[in-house]
């Protein structure tokens, strides 16, 4: 069973302080890990601002008998503030403009009683930049603050350097807090790759081991089968070889167990030389004539260890499946071909042209830039063939 990963959901999708709100329902976007984080962070700002304004804005109010009023509205504008950007997470992108407009609506109501309402402004842009519109509807909606703002404070007969103030902090902390939103969407989709990119490594790494496995096994225990078979025969007529025979599967359960440890632990290697030892002595318990070389010095050594899967695999398949009585091994520098003179392909009782075990090593051969080619021997059985 593969190992259960937790990953976060699609980047961008209704997270920007490390958690994802799309899915909540009301009450459980209130209670969100990124939402309270947002809130501590909003709530200082207004109340560095409240403690900054309010008594200019208490008086005016006082002095214009509307203090419930204002407060109420204040009040209300400060709390769309709050609420909007985490109820935008994760939506829709009508349901963040009709978010969005609400707060502007709340701002534009300063208009009535405050002579430099724009400052509201910039909790719009803060939240309009933790929104996370798209790009253009938001540069669009930056844009128009920045208009607006400006040619409200020239109408005061204010000098350019002193109009252009306001409405500079307005896009440039809009603009900032969009980037961070960015950054946060980045930064998600980089984990969310690496989450990915560990399930292919296990993924891998497990096919990796299972293909090991089978051609060890498949081919040690074939091996150990058949000799378990002669000597079972020559307990009576031959208890001197059956006794070898006997000892021989000893060695090959163990050999075959080291096989597997070696392979679990992604140290083991295969040698070209190594299997044509293993395969003349596989293929002489089997009763099956081996012609084979007697050397592997004609395989350059980049790819003697991918020859040497070929051979286990393919002598192992004449063993089990082939009911042959001749298999030859020819090999070159780049090349190398089994042929024996078996049932052959197509034949009653042959083996399927393609089982796991020939899988693995038409990927092996593949990622080494060789091709794996099955067909008909001239010996009348089968033919594998590897080559460049």
């Amino acid at each position: 069973m593969s190992p259960t990963i937790e990953r976060p959901g699609q980047p961008g999708a209704g997270e920007i302080f490390g958690q994802d709100l799309s899915g909540l329902g009301t009450l459980g976007v209130l209670g969100a890990r990124a939402a309270r984080r947002w809130f501590a962070g909003a709530s200082v700002a207004v109340a560095l601002w409240t403690a900054g304004n309010w008594g200019h804005f208490a008086a005016a109010a006082i002095a214009a008998g509307q203090l419930p009023l204002r407060v109420a509205h204040l009040a209300l504008f400060m709390l769309a503030f709050l609420l909007v950007p985490p109820y935008s997470w994760g939506s829709s992108l009508v349901r963040k403009i009709a978010l969005l407009a609400v707060l502007v609506g709340l701002s534009i109501g300063f208009f009535l009683y405050d002579p430099q309402p724009g400052w509201y402004w910039t909790f719009v842009a803060v939240a309009a930049g933790l929104q996370q519109l798209p790009r253009p509807a938001f540069l669009s909606f930056i844009a128009a603050l920045f208009v607006a703002s400006f040619s409200i404070e020239l109408a005061h007969d204010l000098t350019f350097v002193e109009a252009i103030n306001q409405p500079a902090l307005i896009a440039s902390i809009g603009l900032l807090l969009a980037a961070l939103g960015r950054q946060a969407q980045t930064l998600r989709a980089l984990r969310a790759a690496q989450h990915e990119l560990a399930d292919l490594a296990v993924a891998e790494e497990r096919n990796r081991v299972a293909r090991d496995l089978h051609d060890i096994l498949g081919h040690s225990l074939t091996v150990i089968a058949v000799k378990a078979e002669l000597a079972g025969r020559l307990v009576r007529l031959d208890p001197d070889r059956a006794e070898r025979e006997a000892a021989d599967l000893e060695e090959l359960a163990r050999g075959a167990l080291a096989d597997v440890r070696a392979t679990v632990q992604g140290f083991r290697g295969v040698s070209v030389a190594t299997e044509l030892a293993e395969a003349r002595a596989s293929l002489g318990s089997a009763g099956v004539a081996a012609h084979l070389p007697t050397a592997a010095d004609a395989v350059s050594a980049a790819h003697r260890e991918l020859f040497g899967w070929v051979l286990r695999e393919g002598i192992t398949n004449v063993v089990r499946h082939s009911r042959a009585s001749v298999c030859e091994v020819a090999m070159g520098e780049d090349w190398i071909q089994i042929d024996d003179d078996g049932v052959g392909p197509g034949s009653a009782g042959s083996a399927p042209a393609r089982g796991h075990g020939l899988d693995g090593l038409a990927e092996r051969a593949e990622a080494a830039g060789f091709v794996l080619s099955l067909g008909r021997s001239e010996l009348g059985g089968f033919r594998l063939r590897v080559s460049a």
